[in-house]
């Protein structure tokens, strides 16, 4: 347990599928735990050894900040509870459906006093984190081409993830991660393109589709993420290759335990593992640890509410340039949510 965080007790919001690995850190942070959800929470509390509050309006003067896992949709309504209550807030991506709404959130939370933070857990996985310190570093110099992938069995044979008002749909929902990362490692964003086959149809996304959005950027980067959501049984897979001007850093989840440097000239020539291993703690343990902190009046962590807003407006640009057929200009659609 962390000196930093003695004594803590949080509040969890919902008990779905996330919230077993949010659970198992806390836990491991030696953090009192109360849960309050719709569904789920006797049996979550059971399992875990948690305590179960019969209301939202309960749970919020008894904890220090709360943590919400719950679906995306209800993000907003949540999160502006416990602004108006006075309780710091830790939100699991997005951040809200659209940025206006994150935004909205945001404001609140500042005028407040209140610290909001997106849980956006890529960030904090060994080899994406070594990514950006070798970039930073200057490793390959400056980046000229990024790739992303992330795959994985479809959520959306059954319940809300098909309904894109409610989830936002494959590129808000998965991808998400990686147009994060790619702004993360490249630069701000100065312009989207996307395409998504088979299209979303009324405002429902097909069970299995694959999305594709380019992605510029000031720094003159361009990168590329792809998202799948695949049949039943798909495998999760994901990764990336970063390419700049005197080397490459690729890394792959089914094939490396680390980042591969492909480092041109000098005495540091051939591929290079880092780190040795990613085997360690959950990156979602490093995650809230971190978060947890910085609400503590710690260090800022290394993703702020400003980043899951900024990504929720990348997903919204995406899925405006698959409705329109156009490339969209970051500028003009952030001043004015307008195709450019």
């Amino acid at each position: 347990m962390s000196e930093q965080l003695a004594g803590l007790t949080v509040g969890l919001i919902g008990a779905g599928n996330i919230s077993h690995v949010h659970v198992a850190a806390w836990k491991a942070l030696g953090a009192r735990v109360l849960v309050y959800s719709l569904e789920g929470a006797p049996e979550l509390a059971e399992q875990y050894g948690l305590e179960v509050m019969p209301t939202l309006e309960a749970l919020l003067p008894e904890v220090e900040f709360v943590d919400v896992v719950t679906p995306s949709a209800t993000h907003k309504e949540i999160t502006l509870a416990a602004i108006k209550a006075g309780t710091n807030v830790i939100c699991e991506k997005p951040l809200t459906l659209t940025a206006a709404d994150s935004h909205e959130v945001i404001d609140a939370a500042k005028a407040a006093g209140v610290r909001l933070y997106p849980a956006h857990v890529v960030r904090f996985f060994p080899a994406y984190k070594a990514a950006y310190d070798a970039i930073q570093a200057g490793r390959i110099g400056p980046v000229a081409v990024a790739r992303f992938f992330r795959q994985a069995s479809s959520p959306a044979g059954a319940g809300w993830y098909r309904e894109v008002d409610r989830s936002g749909g494959v590129i808000m929902d998965l991808m998400v991660h990686d147009l994060d990362h790619a702004r993360w490692l490249c630069g701000d964003v100065t312009s989207v393109y996307a395409v998504q086959n088979p299209p979303t149809v009324d405002g429902i996304s097909p069970v299995n589709v694959a999305a594709h959005v380019t992605l510029t950027h000031d720094t003159g980067a361009i990168s590329h993420c792809r998202a799948t959501w695949g049949a039943t049984g798909t495998t999760f897979q994901s990764g990336f290759q970063v390419a700049g001007a005197t080397g490459v850093l690729k890394h792959k989840s089914t094939e490396y335990s680390g980042i591969t440097e492909e480092l041109q000239g000098g005495d540091e020539g051939g591929d290079l593992l880092i780190p040795a291993s990613t085997l360690g703690e959950s990156p979602y343990l490093s995650q809230l640890r971190e978060l947890a902190i910085g609400l503590r009046g710690g260090p800022e962590p290394r993703v702020l509410a400003s980043d899951g807003a900024t990504a929720v407006y990348l997903a919204e640009a995406a899925r405006a340039s698959m409705e329109t057929g156009r490339v969209i200009d970051m500028k003009t659609f952030v001043s004015t949510g307008a195709v450019a």
